[in-house]
């Protein structure tokens, strides 16, 4: 699910950049850029956050591989970091789903068909 070694190599050939040269701009030695790119070992974060900016892309792109084109709309979807993906935030509703999220409705259209009954069961 790790998508960071391949988008690492990916992005370095496209900006024709060697190993040797992204280790001296992050002042690291080769052989961790190379461990990297292998899925052996991972940057930190600062690490992380100078790579995207080398590279100028987002950290979403550089460690999920997302398409920086695509933008998420935050109002309908968020993100699950045990699955590394952006879901949906309200799901399908279902009867128990709309219950627990509207409750007071039905408190108050019981207490409405409550009212009623007695009204009309005195009559």
């Amino acid at each position: 699910m790790n998508k960071f070694p391949e988008q690492l190599k990916k992005l370095r050939k496209e900006t024709n950049t060697t190993q040797d040269e992204l280790a001296t701009k992050l002042f690291v030695t080769r052989q961790s850029i190379s461990k990297w790119e292998a899925g052996d070992s991972t940057p930190d974060l600062a690490t992380l956050i100078k790579l995207a900016a080398i590279f100028n892309v987002s950290l979403d792109a550089l460690i999920f591989g997302t398409d920086q084109d695509s933008r998420i709309d935050s109002t309908e979807f968020v993100f699950n970091p045990k699955t590394n993906r952006y879901v949906r935030r309200f799901g399908k509703m279902n009867f128990w789903d709309f219950l627990a999220g509207y409750w007071w409705a039905v408190a108050l259209l019981l207490f409405i068909i409550g009212f009623f009954s007695i009204f009309w069961a005195g009559r």
